[in-house]
């Protein structure tokens, strides 16, 4: 068996991910990007390094808990960087690696979206929900999956 170098190993390793797969670690990684927090801190600081009292007003509802532990498994992931300033009180920025940069195109992308399509969503949801409380008033069975 022919030894491989160190490229051809990534390379192997890169075709042999496959996301469907749970134990697979992009599938673990899709998993904590599709998080509401990830997406909305990932936005936030897509204009610019923020402090966390920063971070937490500009996303209303994110308990001080979640946005720890967001921020920490984004820094474990390379995705944002956090700046200790020794001051008093002690100063922490939060900013976007190189490798968050890229992730922000996407998902500031996918909030844009969900910002400009919702009346569309709200209009598709209302029109499901009369069909199927409709079909469900008329019907005893259940709807084919």
């Amino acid at each position: 068996m022919a030894t491989m170098t160190a490229a051809q190993r990534r390379e192997q390793a890169r075709i042999e991910y496959d996301a469907f797969l749970r134990s697979c670690p992009s599938h673990q990684l899709l998993g904590r990007l599709s998080d509401k927090w990830v997406g909305l801190v990932i936005a936030a600081l897509s204009t610019g390094s923020l402090r966390y009292s920063d971070l937490g007003r500009r996303i209303p509802g994110v308990s001080p808990k979640m946005l720890t532990q967001t921020l920490r498994a984004l820094e474990r992931d390379g995705i944002i960087s956090r700046a200790v300033t020794p001051s008093v009180p002690v100063r922490v920025d939060y900013a976007l690696t190189p490798l968050g940069v890229g992730l922000a195109t996407l998902l500031t992308a996918v909030k844009d979206w969900a910002e400009t399509h919702f009346d569309e969503v709200r209009t598709a949801r209302e029109r499901y929900d009369a069909e199927n409380t409709e079909d469900a008033e008329g019907a005893s069975g259940t709807r084919d999956a």
